[in-house]
């Protein structure tokens, strides 16, 4: 999957960040603040249809601009017309398809493929950047028993 991000292109409104409820696939478009200052909004989920990363075109599509005033205008009324601007895109770590129930990250180490040395984390999003102490010791744990 691919996500999308718009920038605010007026002065800040909220000098906090903003989550709504969760939506299929993701979080939902959130508000975010840069080191700058300045807001963006996303990201959203766009599925590929396609495995090879190397054919995701990054580019954010103008046409999206729609759904993000949409989604933005749910928790943000005042919003402007003619505010957002493309800012930029990534990939997020998916590991259900459409349609299929969310699943949890997945660490794989050693003593499912054989190679001493060598832990694999999948899909780490919402909340494993929280968690991150916790599976820094999961992955010592795992290199420490091969």
């Amino acid at each position: 999957a691919k996500g999308n991000y718009f920038s605010c292109q007026t002065r800040p409104a909220f000098s906090h960040l903003i989550y709504p409820a969760p939506v299929d696939g993701g979080l939902g478009v959130h508000i975010t603040l840069d080191l700058g200052g300045r807001m963006r909004f996303g990201p959203d989920v766009e599925w590929l249809g396609h495995d090879n990363p190397d054919e995701v075109d990054y580019t954010v599509d103008l046409r999206r601009a729609d759904s993000f005033y949409e989604a933005v205008r749910q928790y943000w009324p005042g919003l402007p017309d003619g505010a957002i601007a493309t800012d930029y895109s990534g990939c997020r770590p998916k590991l259900s398809a459409p349609g299929q129930p969310a699943a949890d990250f997945r660490i794989d180490g050693p003593e499912l493929h054989g190679h001493a040395g060598l832990v694999h984390l999948f899909g780490i999003e919402s909340p494993g950047l929280t968690s991150s102490l916790a599976i820094a010791e999961e992955v010592l744990a795992r290199l420490t028993a091969a």
